[in-house]
């Protein structure tokens, strides 16, 4: 896919003028993905979001290989254009984060969620084009992000109701996590393809002879089941494939729900529905907004069949969830505001905004995955909450105040202690008393909801600012002490109003206050102050010479000057004698990549630092080796044989069978890289290896 192709795709779904189509022709071929780019290009358009966020979207593709050529353009954009080329900015590439920062980007997703939806949503879409593009075997790096795909962006895409999206990228994390179960399941469902196939054009003639009859106008579609999905149902409920009756579902789509309920009756005049299987979520819809009729059926082949009734309004609302509500605006409303029926959103948003990245994100994994109570004021407003949820998260889910001054309730007008957990479809009552003294931190142990922990760290916060203050200038001084720097050095004005712009503080008391109060990391951001520090007063630039590297028993060090930690990267596994360059990274010392790791084009380049390998390196080099082969009885001895005529030593040796393959794992030590290089040469030449990787 090329930028022509695109660009009339563009042309094709948006009114853009001329002069923004040239932004397509300013990115250089070979530095960008234009597959990528068409791909959530693809997704914009079946969202229908609006010119402003295609436009965004390509400026930011510009930007990423050409800043100086955004400075121009920018000055013609519109103030929603580049507030979504903003978002981008703000939003990093999340596959090539340190810890810490992968926290901070999803802390930035949920604020850019209260403020617009729009890029949230593509990035979404480009994490899944990245998930599903990824390259086998994968990196330590890679291996990281599928599991923030699996634990965050999955279940994410899942509460924002894109809920093919979310099977999608849970789908490829199976595949990448679990293979052999994966392809197992695969080859089993293939061998039931024609079978369902035959059922599926049975059904789908019956169902059309339905419509026909009843003057209905509608649609037929057919799907089987997410393979993650099957796996997930198989584990849950103990059982094999064969007693797993719902691998396809019908989906007859219609205009109006009086249709939906004519076509729900006709169906049970020709098919018996399971008793217990059938579900009116129209009448009674899911907390999430999803409506659709719900019967399962016995059909001709004697099997259970699932068959879901809609209208087209709902399938948009089920397709893409929040998104979905857009399409049927006239464009004069605003896209900014998420939907108002939905309260967790709103609540983890504003946990965004006040907890600590790392906290924000734990917390954020326990309510994706925690399932749901719903229970009610005493005036009958129903709250949703996540299961285990005690009367003190009720209290302040109504208001801060409520929740500081709350001594007690009541649970279907019978008092209960404020530790009780509720239950679905409780009626709940809170009693203050003014002269309360707060909250106990003791009850931090008994809350289930970020919001109430926000609100319960906050209020000692505000209550103890003055010893927060304190506590927060001793931290700082000692997290600048274990890294070999003395504070003075790091807190020059300059870089304070860098760390006051970045953590959206007014003074430094409030920062002291926020790291007193362990709502900000003190090793956070002396990571960020040394990270300015150095790129301020370059050692390197000073001494005419680069910053040296030297191996030890323990690994590798930055000469003594710097006083800065190291680590290898993980996406490249650099040893000595690779060509290599260094990135600071926030909080994390200097990270070292091998020069042409692929990874570098993706780091801020200011941050990149010149650095070499230190004298000779006396101590050995172990290096771990994948290598992939065919199936053959000779190929272990050929292996073997091969690696006691190298200069190296075998240090750990493991066969493992994966289908039609064998994956051998070596690691060797030796005295040089050339030798390492050497024996991987000699590995492939070896009849029946396929691949031979170096990982570390």
């Amino acid at each position: 896919m090329g930028k022509t192709e695109i660009k009339e795709k563009i042309l094709k779904n948006f009114k853009l003028e001329e002069r923004l189509l040239s932004i397509l022709d300013q990115l250089i071929d070979e530095r960008v993905d234009f597959d990528r780019i068409n791909e959530i290009i693809d997704f914009i358009v079946e969202l229908k979001l609006d010119t402003s966020a295609v436009i965004g979207f390509l400026i930011y593709q510009l930007y990423k290989v050409d800043p100086e050529k955004v400075k121009k353009i920018g000055e013609r954009l519109s103030e929603d254009e580049k507030l979504i080329f903003s978002s981008f900015k703000k939003l990093k590439d999340i596959r090539y984060l340190t810890k810490a920062e992968e926290a901070d980007d999803i802390r930035r997703m949920f604020i850019g969620l209260g403020k617009d939806l729009r890029a949230v949503l593509i990035k979404l879409a480009g994490i899944l084009y990245d998930v599903k593009h990824l390259k086998e075997p994968l990196s330590a790096i890679d291996s990281d992000f599928v599991s923030n795909v699996k634990e965050v962006f999955a279940p994410l895409a899942e509460r924002l109701g894109l809920s093919e999206m979310k099977s999608v990228m849970e789908d490829y994390c199976f595949k990448y996590q679990n293979p052999e179960m994966y392809y197992s399941l695969i080859n089993q469902l293939e061998k039931t393809r024609e079978e369902n196939n035959r059922q599926i054009e049975i059904t789908k003639k019956r169902l059309v002879s339905i419509l026909h009859e009843l003057g209905i106008k509608g649609e037929i579609q057919a799907r089987q089941k997410h393979v993650s999905s099957i796996f997930r149902k198989i584990k849950m409920k103990n059982v094999t494939l064969a007693q797993i009756y719902d691998l396809i579902a019908m989906r007859v789509l219609v205009q109006t729900v009086e249709e939906c309920y004519a076509v729900f009756g006709k169906i049970h005049g020709i098919y018996r529905p399971i008793q217990g299987r059938v579900k009116d979520y129209i009448s009674n819809p899911k907390p999430n907004g999803y409506q659709t009729l719900h019967t399962t059926v016995i059909v001709e082949n004697q099997r259970p069949l699932e068959i879901q009734i809609r209208t087209y309004k709902m399938h948009k609302h089920c397709e893409y969830g929040i998104a979905a509500h857009w399409m049927y605006k006239d464009g004069s409303e605003k896209m900014d505001k998420l939907d108002k029926r939905i309260s967790w959103f709103r609540n983890i948003i504003e946990n965004a905004q006040t907890m600590q990245s790392t906290d924000f994100v734990e917390t954020l994994k326990t309510d994706l995955y925690t399932g749901s109570i719903f229970v009610q004021t005493p005036k009958g407003k129903v709250l949703e909450f996540p299961v285990g949820a005690t009367m003190i998260d009720f209290a302040y889910s109504i208001h801060s105040d409520i929740g500081n001054h709350c001594v007690g309730g009541k649970i279907n007008n019978i008092m209960k202690p404020i530790y009780t957990e509720l239950k679905n479809g409780d009626v709940v009552e809170i009693i203050t008393n003014s002269n309360s003294k707060g909250p106990s931190r003791d009850w931090l142990n008994h809350v289930k909801t970020s919001g109430a922990r926000s609100r319960i760290k906050s209020f000692f916060k505000n209550e103890m600012k003055d010893e927060n203050i304190a506590n927060g200038k001793i931290m700082l001084e000692e997290a600048s002490k274990a890294r070999q720097f003395a504070i003075s050095q790091l807190l020059e004005e300059k870089y304070i109003n860098d760390i006051l712009i970045k953590y959206t503080m007014e003074s430094m008391e409030e920062l002291y206050a926020a790291i007193g109060s362990g709502s900000l990391s003190a090793t956070q951001v002396v990571g960020r102050l040394i990270a300015l520090y150095l790129k301020d007063h370059d050692r390197a630039s000073d001494k005419g010479e680069k910053i040296k590297l030297k191996t030890s028993k323990s690994g590798v060090v930055v000469d003594g000057a710097t006083g800065l930690l190291v680590r290898y990267a993980g996406c490249c596994h650099p040893i000595a004698g690779d060509d290599i360059i260094g990135y600071i990274s926030q909080g994390k010392g200097v990270t070292i990549h091998k020069s042409d790791c692929p990874n570098i084009k993706y780091l801020d380049k200011e941050r990149l630092i010149e650095v070499d390998w230190e004298g000779e390196n006396s101590a050995e080099i172990s290096a771990e080796i994948k290598v992939i082969a065919e199936k053959s009885p000779m190929l272990l001895n050929k292996i073997t044989s091969n690696l006691a005529t190298e200069n190296v030593s075998l240090r750990k040796f493991e066969a493992k069978e994966k289908l039609d393959q064998l994956e051998f794992t070596i690691v060797i030590s030796a005295k040089s890289r050339e030798d390492i290089k050497t024996t991987c040469t000699h590995l492939e030449q070896i009849n029946g290896i396929k691949k031979v990787n170096r990982i570390s």
